[in-house]
């Protein structure tokens, strides 16, 4: 299969009423003029508009989000750092790839075989190898295979990616970008004021631990130390 890597160009941006089924969703159109140059950190306050616009100063996230639909991937959505960190780049005026490790792709396949992923795994890094080499993707429907044995946490089974998204222990991790073929949808089921904040917030899910998120927030702190870090006793009472 083909793999286009022809260069995203979108602007214009503008929301429009998303899937009537979800009402954490809301699609974002745009035309096909060139992403601007101009710096978002001074007037930019965190809608969804402005959110799709920001994610795509990340060069990487633009060649991502073009290359998703070729991939044929079901339910696929690129979410958590690549999204949320990038925007903090913007909002601070880091350079836009800073600081993210990985770009998560998360998809939904019923082939809950480990072979099927490790192929899907194959084929995205191939797809992406001139871009990046921490192009992580993730079948959502067999993660409750392996999560509790490797986070010693429950994890019941998912019937669509977006629960994975709502799972991060961290709200403000809980965010995907889907491109679709007039634009995109964003998932956000707590919107995007923690983004906007630079806030991090446990999310209290039933595969919370709380280790693991402080060593996330932790990691996070190092490269972001403008963050509002709320621990877990704090947030109950925020």
């Amino acid at each position: 299969m083909l793999c286009p890597k022809r260069r995203l160009v979108v602007t214009g941006l503008h929301v429009f009423a998303g899937d009537d089924n979800d009402e954490n969703q809301t699609k974002i159109q745009g035309n096909s003029s060139p992403v601007g140059d101009e710096s978002l950190t001074d007037s930019l306050s965190v809608d969804h508009a402005h959110l799709i616009k920001a994610v795509l100063c990340n060069p990487v996230n633009r060649a991502i989000l073009e290359r998703l639909p070729a991939l044929g991937l079901a339910d696929v959505w690129l979410v958590s750092g690549a999204v949320f960190q990038t925007v903090w780049n913007v909002l601070t005026g880091r350079p836009p790839s800073y600081g993210v490790k990985d770009y998560d792709i998360f998809y939904f396949d019923n082939d809950t075989s480990f072979e099927a992923e490790d192929a899907t795994i194959r084929r995205v890094a191939a797809c992406m190898s001139d871009v990046c080499d921490c192009v992580d993707p993730r079948n959502q429907a067999r993660v409750h295979l392996w999560y509790p044995d490797k986070f010693h946490a429950p994890y019941g089974p998912l019937r669509r990616t977006t629960e994975g998204i709502d799972r991060f222990l961290a709200r403000v991790a809980q965010v995907g970008v889907q491109p679709t073929d007039d634009g995109y949808v964003v998932h956000a089921p707590h919107g995007l004021d923690d983004i906007s904040t630079m806030t991090v917030r446990p999310n209290p899910c039933r595969n919370f631990r709380a280790e693991i998120y402080a060593a996330k927030a932790a990691s996070w702190t190092t490269r972001w130390p403008e963050l509002t870090i709320l621990h877990a006793p704090e947030a109950e009472q925020a």
